[in-house]
């Protein structure tokens, strides 16, 4: 095999390079099965990837061995639409499905910002979320069914076609979110609901960050749940404007987009109420599109933060750590401390609206003492959501980045139990090693 092929499959959207020793692809579910036999026999280390878009370095062989290349397993895409399901491929990806259901007047709501490069499986395997995550939930709400093939080289499937299946331990979420490490996902029945009648859009416009999260905390709690809460600060309204001059508010310290979706009528009162809402919690002002290309505009906006920030330095580590909505002011005004006593240059934007509000920070890797001081500024990032009564990851996966940190948050018996489990399903430690569970000693590194 060419060298120049392993380094191809060497890295993905995280830190780090490590090259595999082979890499595998093919369409036959059987033939796989067969590999992985040998694999466990052989104990080579097999490592599952789709398009590498991993924050986290969920796909990175960092023990060598083989990758499975699945994105090449994009050859089942079908709408069920008397059953409200669709059964996908692993190398399908994501957008595809949304344009699939979407000619049949139905939604798959799972929306991550990747999704028109990322492949389901990935999705499946991280359990994504996305901007819509607030009122549909993440990837793991939507799968009924699966076909895995275990570390062990056997083809099993869990769940099924059924929206109500209750027979035995649910397998099916056990492996959602497992990131690779309990099976190779090759097929998958995901849920679909009926594609709502109307949508709308409110962007709110704020003098400080705090109040913006405040604003966000008041909304939830009034009984309106709109489909979308995304926030941007100023450092990412300030970039997305020198990328591309859209006229948003670069004075301002912080804004809301919200999202609205269902019925006409209630939208345009759940749409007045929100606007009132955050103007009495403070915000400076409150624009309503006048029509769905100015709507557009703003959604282009927020799309434009991650390849608008990486012109101001060339690293970008986009974290996910997520608090409970009511600690979303709280989180907001930590992270401007960890930002000023650092020294760095962190961007908040994100689904604020579930308080998974994705601190990026800005560097030069490069820089050896600046990266000391992000690696610090990280660590106290992820310290601050645990505390807060939040998660070290919303969406991104664990992978290496913060399998370090994972003792903090589920205490040791917590964390014994999930490696009792991989224990059990992959007694070789075959699938996807290195991932997860921190190696002794391991500590964060960014270089």
């Amino acid at each position: 095999m060419d060298e120049s092929d392993r380094f191809s499959y060497s890295f993905d959207g995280s830190f780090g390079t490590y090259l595999p020793d082979i890499i595998i692809q093919t369409k036959s579910v059987e033939e796989l099965a067969a590999l992985v036999k040998l694999a466990n026999r052989e104990k080579i280390p097999i490592y599952p990837r789709g398009q590498a878009t991993s924050l986290s370095g969920g796909p990175l062989p960092v023990k060598g061995g083989m990758v499975f290349d699945l994105s090449v397993m994009n050859h089942i895409l079908e709408i069920h639409e008397e059953d409200l399901v669709a059964i996908v491929s692993p190398g399908i990806l994501t957008s595809e499905i949304h344009k699939a259901a979407k000619q049949k007047g139905l939604m798959y709501p799972p929306d991550p910002s990747s999704s028109h490069v990322s492949t389901i499986g990935g999705n499946l395997a991280e359990n994504s979320g996305g901007p819509k995550g607030l009122k549909y939930g993440v990837t793991k709400d939507y799968v009924i069914g699966l076909e895995v093939i275990t570390p062990e080289g056997e083809i099993i499937h869990t769940g099924g076609r059924t929206v109500k299946n209750v027979t035995g331990y649910d397998l099916t979420k056990l492996v959602v979110g497992s990131e690779g490490t309990l099976g190779i996902i090759t097929k998958a029945i995901l849920r679909l609901i009926p594609k709502p009648q109307a949508s709308g859009t409110i962007m709110a416009i704020f003098e400080s960050l705090v109040d913006a999260g405040s604003a966000i905390s008041k909304i939830l709690s009034s009984g309106i749940l709109p489909s979308k809460m995304e926030l941007m600060d100023q450092a990412s309204i300030v970039a997305v404007e020198q990328f591309e001059p859209l006229g948003l508010p670069v004075d301002a310290a912080a804004l809301i987009l919200i999202e609205f979706d269902g019925h006409p009528l209630s939208l345009k009162e759940e749409m007045e109420q929100a606007a009132l809402m955050c103007q009495t919690v403070g915000a400076r002002e409150v624009r309503i599109p006048r029509n769905k290309g100015e709507e557009a505009e703003l959604w282009k906006a927020r799309k434009l933060v991650s390849p608008a920030i990486v012109r101001i330095k060339p690293t970008k580590i986009s974290e996910d750590a997520t608090v409970p909505r009511s600690k979303i002011p709280e989180m907001c005004k930590r992270l401007q401390e960890i930002r000023d006593r650092y020294g760095i240059h962190l961007v908040v934007f994100g689904h604020a609206g579930d308080g998974n509000l994705h601190p990026n920070i800005i560097c030069d890797k490069n820089d050896l003492e600046e990266m000391d001081r992000v690696e610090q500024a990280v660590a106290e990032i992820f310290t601050t959501a645990v505390e807060l009564g939040g998660t070290l990851s919303g969406e991104h996966g664990i992978g290496t980045m913060k399998a370090p940190f994972m003792e903090m948050e589920l205490g040791a018996v917590g964390l014994d139990m999930m490696k009792r489990i991989k224990k059990v399903w992959d007694p070789n430690n075959i699938m996807n090693p290195g991932k997860i569970f921190p190696e002794p000693g391991q500590k964060l590194e960014l270089r």
